[in-house]
Formats: C-alpha cells, sequence, structure tokens
C-alpha cells in the first residue's frame, strides 16, 4: 500500500492531464443524467426502506418481550441486529450525506435526522462529510484511514506501539460507534494539552456526546429492558448483542471500502492545486468495491458501491448499482484498475494489510531510499497527478 507517489511503477503515468480532466467531464456528465432524472421511485425507495427498518424494529422488540424464551430470543435479536443495520447503513448515513435532501420533506432530511448511533449527526457529518471525502486516502489528513490509531502505509515510521494495531481495530470494531463518537470529538488529540481540554468548543463537543451516548444507553438497557418485565436481563443481553453485530458489519463494511489491497494512499502535498477532475481521479483510486447480491447491497448502505459512493457522495443510494456499469467503463476506457471483490476476500484483504502493516517493513519495502531534502525555491510541483501534455498532433 505504498503511497502512490512513491510507487516505482505509476499507475496512472499514461495518463496526460488532459486524460484526468475529461474523466471529470464525463464523471459529471453521469452525475447530471442522475440529479436531473432524479423523482418519485426514488423518493418511494427511501420512504419504503425506513418504513420496513421501522416495522422490523418494534417486531423484534415485541418479540424480546418474551426473550426468556430462547427461540424468543434468538429472533428478536437477529431483527433488531438487521433493523439496527438498515438504520445505521442505508438510511442513517445516506440521509445525513444530504441524499435525500431534494425531496423538501424534513422528516428526511440532513439537517434534521438523528440516527441510532452514539456519536451525534452534526459531529459525524463534519468529519465525515466534510473532512473524510474532501481527503480521501490521503495520510495525515484522511483520519477515517486507520481513525488516527494504526499505521496505513509502508511509508510511514515504523514503532513498537503498531504491533498492537490488530488488537486495537477488533476492540474498535466491537464497540465501533464508541469509537467513531470518540473520533468525530478528535479526543486524542483533544485531551493532549490542558488548553484544549478546557476549550470551550471541546468542551460543549463532549457534553453533546454524553447526552448521546445517555439516550442510546437509556433506551436500549433501560426502558425497553422494563418493558419485557421478567425477561428483563435477556432483553438487555438481546439489545447488547445487536448493537455489537451491527459495530462489527459497519467496521467490516467500511474497512472493505478503503483498506483492501490495490487501493491507494496519497501524500499531504498531492492535493495542493487540485483540480475538479484530479479530485475525482483520487476518489476512484482510493476506494473499492464489494460485490454480491442486491440484498447484500442494501445491508451495507449501498456502501458495497463505495467508488460510485465517493464519486457522488450526495447522490439517492439506490442509483449507485445503475451508475456503476458506466463508472466501471470509464475505469477500462482510461486503463485504471477497479477494486472490488466479494466480502469476505475483501475483509480478509484488509485484516490482511492491518497485520502486515502492525510489523516492521520487509522484503523491497524495507529498503526505501531515504527521501532528497529539495531547495524551496527550486521544489518542482508536488502533485501526485503531474504528467506531460501529449506532443502537438499526437
Amino acid at each position: 500500500m505504498t503511497i502512490l507517489q512513491r510507487k516505482a511503477v505509476n499507475p496512472i503515468a499514461h495518463l496526460t492531464p488532459e486524460d484526468i480532466e475529461q474523466i471529470g467531464i464525463e464523471l459529471d456528465a453521469i452525475r447530471d443524467e442522475v440529479v436531473e432524472s432524479r423523482g418519485e421511485r426514488d423518493a418511494a425507495y427511501i420512504r419504503r426502506v425506513i418504513a420496513v427498518q421501522r416495522r422490523l424494529e418494534i417486531g423484534s422488540r415485541a418479540v424480546l418481550l418474551f426473550s426468556l424464551f430462547p427461540p424468543a430470543w434468538l429472533l428478536g435479536t437477529a431483527g433488531l441486529s438487521i433493523s439496527k443495520i438498515l438504520e445505521n447503513m442505508e438510511i442513517g448515513h445516506n440521509i445525513l450525506h444530504g441524499q435525500w435532501d431534494w425531496m423538501r420533506d424534513p422528516k428526511i432530511h440532513s439537517t434534521t435526522w438523528e440516527w441510532d448511533s452514539a456519536t451525534p449527526a452534526k459531529q459525524w457529518q463534519h468529519s465525515h462529510n466534510e473532512l473524510h471525502h474532501t481527503y480521501t486516502n490521503v495520510v495525515g489528513k484522511d483520519n477515517d484511514l486507520g481513525y488516527g490509531i494504526m499505521r496505513v502505509d509502508e511509508d510511514q515510521p515504523w514503532h513498537p506501539v503498531y504491533l498492537g494495531q490488530p488488537l486495537w481495530n477488533f476492540v474498535n470494531a466491537v464497540f465501533f460507534e464508541y469509537g467513531i463518537a470518540a473520533y468525530d470529538l478528535e479526543l486524542g488529540r483533544n485531551l493532549k494539552s490542558k488548553k484544549r481540554r478546557r476549550s470551550p468548543e471541546f468542551r460543549a463537543r463532549l457534553k453533546e456526546v454524553r447526552r448521546k451516548i445517555g439516550k442510546q444507553m437509556l433506551k436500549d438497557y433501560v426502558v425497553h429492558p422494563a418493558l419485557s418485565g421478567p425477561s428483563f436481563l435477556h432483553t438487555i443481553a438481546a439489545n447488547a448483542t445487536a448493537n455489537i453485530i451491527r459495530n462489527l458489519w459497519t467496521h467490516s463494511v467500511i474497512m472493505c471500502g478503503h483498506f483492501p489491497e490495490g487501493v491507494e494512499t496519497f501524500e499531504r502535498t498531492s492535493i495542493e492545486g487540485e483540480t475538479r477532475g484530479e479530485w475525482y481521479l483520487r476518489q476512484m483510486l482510493g476506494s473499492a468495491n464489494i460485490s454480491g447480491s442486491k440484498l447484500m447491497h442494501i445491508m451495507t448502505g449501498n456502501l458495497s458501491h463505495q467508488i460510485e459512493h465517493h464519486l457522488f457522495p450526495d447522490l439517492p443510494s439506490n442509483r449507485y448499482a445503475e451508475i456503476a456499469p458506466k463508472v466501471r467503463a470509464l475505469f477500462e476506457k482510461y486503463d485504471l484498475k477497479y477494486v472490488t471483490g466479494p466480502m469476505p476476500k475483501q475483509v480478509a484483504s484488509a485484516w490482511a494489510k492491518v497485520l502486515r502493516l502492525s510489523l516492521p517493513n520487509r522484503g523491497p519495502a524495507s529498503v526505501r531510499p531515504p527521501r532528497k531534502k529539495v531547495d524551496p525555491a527550486n521544489k518542482p510541483a508536488p502533485r501526485w497527478q503531474r504528467a506531460q501534455p501529449k506532443p502537438a498532433g499526437s
């Protein structure tokens, strides 16, 4: 997963600046076509998914009233797990991206929706929509890449502390909603200094997170279990299990989107002066898809089409499957690698990388030449996209 700028063979060396801007033009055309055709079938889709999710949750919680009996516990826990996954992935994540704002429905709008998660919607929107999607896979800028707790590239210096990153990653997966809340707060960074800890802005955000976690705990571990009467403890166990299943699934889907083999990372300086076409190209190279059935796509919030999502994060998620063949054809046209595969393969690839990068570099990666110091006055443009124009008449 060497940073693209330092690779011996650059996978986009064959592209000229004209090619890159043409990619942007063709992707804009795909986007415009979807925007112009949004309508009732899209609105009906999200309303139908919300209705199914709510019925499934209500039905599952009703079954859990009798969770003292093993069959009811298993059925209720399974239904609640699926309900929570749907709410987080296909509904909450996509509504908070503004994918359905065009409907002008105040109940399904990015400014009013609050989801079933420990992190407040507004804080997540800042760290995810504004930062992650702007700086996709830029090492040191996109903290979604390893969540600030993992080594994500061979070019990052190794330290013995990284030996523990497989364990940290597993713990983060189990308690993912709380890890995201801490990440959105930039908890590690803000707790490092007294000034940051006492910052009014940080304290206000921390208070919001505490309030949101309190509401979540009250709902899942007090109110609903209390309604179960004799099944109180069994319902608590069911709710905890459903939350863990949702966390593990969500973590796996997100890992598959940005961490499998074949996905590129980029230097911080590489995005200076980035054009529209270059931004599109970075999304194409910095994302990976998951192949599978329509049901699997819905359960991933259509983040199984992570490439298409990163190209067009505010388009309705039900349209990603429709435009995926056009996007893939564009990859083929410009001889770019469209990274995709079944979920087990992508999860295994991502975890293999977590394990490999927890260790010191081996093989060719361990003998990298030192970076030369360059006089700033004579420093060439650092952008990874830099290519030579085509010769006249070619």
